[in-house]
């Protein structure tokens, strides 16, 4: 989260996405012709779009306090999310059954072992050993475990549908199931447990001691939502815009389609990481804990949902069972992210661990 009471909205937060989804319109309304000076243009764009959503997020988020900042955070990345994955299932890519999979699968281990893992390193080396809320933590991960296994485990052994895919039927209830569940979530995180979630601790700067809680900035909250929905828009165009150039650039180094899943999840969680992080360093665990558990969730909470319905209705299958070696990686972080949120406490050793699952999950995504 910012720690700023400034009002003033960058200029670039707004003129980005606008000419973005400019471009992204006139570009799909074929009155831009596409090639490559198209497609080299949008890139930075789409970027930028995705920075600027969060950024507009992240006042909003101050303004609302916490834990209701981290919910919008990933409520806001997970649109993104479905925004690009939607548009690669209808392109008619090659492999594009599995890109909701790989997707969900990459953000759930980029968060849980990449951005944990920076998380409790950097906020290790300075502060030693760092504290969060157990309560919290374990609340989130029965439900994280719970969705992962119906979502990305389930598909592998039920008969009823094709390999590695839920029958229609499994998909809507799955779905749905999933959908409830974290709405549960939502409400145990927002409403009946809501002190779970406080950060609670205190920051240290320069040696001193101060409350990690501050003044929340006074800003215009119709207008920053506007400017939200607003990036939200350009992302979702130039996601479209950009869907089969992501595809052909994958094919043409020869990696396998997995790698598309990685790209997608890194890019939309990147601005979310760098919050999660600084976090961390000011000694604020709490708030990083909400923010990678919340965006886990959400990941799989509202992403599997969303694109099952999408599936459903359009008659497309959707590949959600994990390959051989995905499933131990899931099951290992599931494990040590357990033990690693189980006592409260924190230090850099767990954070090295996780970095280190990090690793070997980037290097099975590009050599399975």
């Amino acid at each position: 989260m910012q720690d700023t009471t400034s009002t003033h909205v960058p200029l670039w937060s707004w003129i980005i996405p606008l000419l973005g989804g400019l471009i992204a319109a006139l570009a799909l309304a074929h009155v831009l012709p596409k090639g490559s000076v198209l497609i080299l243009t949008s890139a930075p764009l789409l970027a930028g779009a995705i920075f600027a959503a969060v950024h507009h997020a992240e006042v909003l988020a101050e303004q609302l306090g916490e834990p209701f900042g981290a919910i919008l955070l990933g409520i806001c990345v997970t649109i993104i999310e479905v925004a690009i994955i939607v548009s690669i299932m209808l392109s008619g890519a090659e492999g594009n059954e599995e890109v909701a999979r790989d997707t969900v699968f990459s953000a759930v281990m980029i968060v849980l072992n990449g951005v944990i893992g920076l998380c409790l390193v950097v906020g290790g080396r300075r502060h030693h050993e760092q504290s969060f809320h157990l309560n919290a933590a374990s609340a989130a991960l029965a439900v994280l475990g719970t969705l992962a296994t119906l979502c990305l485990v389930l598909p592998n052994f039920v008969i009823a549908g094709e390999p590695q895919q839920f029958a229609r039927m499994q998909l809507a209830t799955v779905g749905l199931v999933s959908l409830i569940l974290y709405g549960v979530f939502l409400y145990v995180q927002m409403v009946r447990h809501r002190d779970y979630f406080m950060d609670h601790t205190s920051a240290i700067d320069n040696g001193n001691a101060h409350p990690a809680e501050h003044e929340r900035p006074q800003g215009n909250m119709p207008a920053t939502g506007g400017l939200l929905v607003l990036a939200l828009l350009a992302v979702v165009l130039l996601a479209k815009l950009l869907s089969d150039a992501l595809d052909r650039a994958v094919d043409a180094v020869g990696l396998p389609q997995a790698v598309v899943g990685v790209v997608i999840a890194g890019v939309i969680l990147l601005p979310e990481a760098i919050a999660a992080i600084k976090a961390a360093l000011f000694n604020r665990l709490q708030n990083s804990i909400n923010l990678v558990l919340g965006s886990a969730l959400a990941s799989i909470g509202m992403t599997v949902p969303v694109v099952a319905a999408i599936s459903i209705t359009l008659g497309q299958n959707i590949t959600l069972g994990l390959r051989p070696q995905n499933l131990i990686m899931l099951i290992l972080t599931l494990f040590v992210s357990t033990i690693t949120l189980g006592t409260g406490r924190t230090t850099v050793l767990q954070g090295a661990v996780h970095l280190s699952i990090f690793v070997v999950f980037l290097l099975l995504s590009a050599v399975p």
